[in-house]
């Protein structure tokens, strides 16, 4: 039974939210403000967190990013106000990998949980061995890992679906609704969630964020994958299943 972690000082939408969880099937525990949500978490280690962004004392922002120095991969669904775009922006930038805005509907809230829980499962991309390598840049699928040179990066559960996505489809305009829907599962949202993922994500793997090489923008479509060409060469290796489909 996945564990959900529900951060929020409104007892009224805590408990429908708690109510709704574990009639989903959810195991849910509650915090009502930062600092309980962090001792919580050390304690008995979620499986995802709902995080409302505005809390007393430690806010949804710091909580969001302490738990992440903790755990990188640990999915993080951010609450938000209606019409705070820089809200949204704020808590995808910290590595949220989804928001719900407030008010929202609990069967809303809890479908978005279950995406975001079924896109960190391994087995999501099942196969064999699959493996994608570009230059110095390596992504096992499987393994849900990916290192760049000598170094192993940290990504968020987002960032890697993102990564993996575009590899997979070198030299192919991938446009933002694309994006959405096949990473994220959404068939409608806001658009500048795959913005905020393609910058944090530039920034762990471009040698130049500003100036990127490998995930490009296509101005007025989306985003494209420019394969590195190594020096021996060796061009994108690909064995992801049903990638070129």
């Amino acid at each position: 039974m996945p564990r959900v972690l529900v951060v929020d000082d409104d007892p009224t939408v805590a408990e429908v939210v708690l109510g709704y969880l574990r009639r989903d099937g959810f195991e849910a525990a509650h915090a009502a403000d930062g600092l309980s949500a962090l001792t919580i978490a050390a304690a008995a280690p979620p499986d995802i967190v709902v995080l409302d962004l505005m809390l007393p004392g430690i806010d949804g922002l710091e909580v969001c990013r302490r738990l992440r120095a903790v755990n990188p991969s640990l999915p993080v669904v951010m609450l938000t106000a209606r019409g705070e775009e820089e809200d949204r922006i704020a808590g995808l930038e910290v590595g949220a990998d989804d928001y719900v805005v407030k008010p929202f509907s609990p069967r809303e809230l809890a479908l978005r949980v279950r995406s975001v829980l079924r896109r960190s499962e391994p087995q999501q991309l099942a196969g064999v061995e699959p493996v994608l390598v570009d230059g110095d840049l390596r992504v096992d699928v499987a393994a849900r890992t990916v290192q760049l040179g000598e170094r192993e990066l940290s990504l968020t559960t987002r960032e890697f679906d993102l990564l993996a996505h575009v590899m997979a489809r070198p030299g192919k305009a991938l446009r933002r609704e694309e994006l959405m829907r096949e990473v994220w599962g959404w068939e409608f949202g806001d658009q500048s969630t795959v913005t905020v993922h393609v910058r944090r994500l530039r920034e762990k793997i471009e040698e130049d964020p500003a100036e990127p090489t490998r995930l490009v923008t296509v101005w007025g479509v989306g985003y494209r994958w420019d394969p590195a060409v190594a020096s021996t060469g060796e061009a994108l290796v690909q064995t992801y299943g049903d990638a070129g489909s």
